[in-house]
């Protein structure tokens, strides 16, 4: 009997998932965070072959016996390294090629997540011999990466910079109450140039996503600064014009 003779279900049944080659699939995260005025990335040195001892981004396979879809993946490796959710994940894009890894073709569903540096603990294992931050220059980070992790994170920058452009991404980079100058900080810091700071609080306050921490402010040398939080629930903003226009 041929197969269109067989109904779905019988089909389904008879069928025989490994009887074609499929690529290596797996998920890398460009996990980014603000520490030392200035903008970092998570890296793990390899701790088995191939490319043992070289620093890589995180990541690993799919479990398909456990994650229900890539963002399962994303999340599930992100706390095994983090020991936290990232307040905000996004899929980059997909890398693949028969040259990428020299086990296989290989494919990579590439993510970059957001976090503030506070209460990480970077975790190892599973494949890493070590964890650390590693900062990031004009276009990405200036030591050797495995595979093609450096035109991942290059790419992650990019993306994240043209973001920040018109966006209250950068919220998600601080702990969880700050000030604005803070804030704008963090923009200064993901875009690698200062903003006019009264432009930059009328963006904010356009954009009506934060709230006041009511009695908390901030001593310090200077006049006592309110603190602010990203509101319950709040999607990302987009303004109506870019940072600086």
């Amino acid at each position: 009997m041929g197969t269109a003779d067989l109904t779905e279900e019988e089909y389904l049944a008879s069928y025989n998932v490994h009887a074609f080659d499929v690529p290596l699939t797996s998920v890398d995260l460009v996990i980014f965070t603000v520490r030392e005025q200035a903008l970092h990335v998570l890296l793990v040195q390899r701790g088995a072959h191939p490319a043992k001892g070289q620093w890589a981004l995180p990541g690993g396979f799919i479990d398909v016996r456990h994650d229900l879809d890539l963002d399962a993946t994303a999340l599930r490796k992100l706390r095994e390294k983090t020991g936290v959710t990232a307040p905000y994940l996004e899929q980059l894009q997909g890398f693949g090629s028969s040259t990428r890894d020299p086990r296989g073709w290989s494919a990579t569903f590439a993510y970059f997540a957001l976090i503030g540096s506070s209460h990480i603990e970077l975790q190892h294992g599973s494949g890493a011999d070590a964890a650390c931050w590693h900062s990031i220059s004009e276009v990405g980070v200036d030591i050797d990466l495995a595979f093609d992790h450096a035109t991942i994170i290059a790419t992650a920058v990019q993306r994240l910079r043209n973001k920040v452009e018109y966006t209250s991404l950068p919220a998600h980079l601080l702990a969880e109450e700050f000030t604005l100058s803070d804030l704008q900080r963090v923009y200064e810091i993901v875009l690698g140039r200062a903003i006019d700071k009264s432009a930059f609080r009328k963006r904010v306050k356009e954009g009506d996503f934060l709230e006041e921490i009511t009695g908390k402010r901030r001593h310090g040398s200077n006049r006592p600064a309110q603190l602010y939080r990203i509101r319950s629930g709040q999607p990302t903003v987009f303004f109506s014009r870019a940072m600086g226009a």
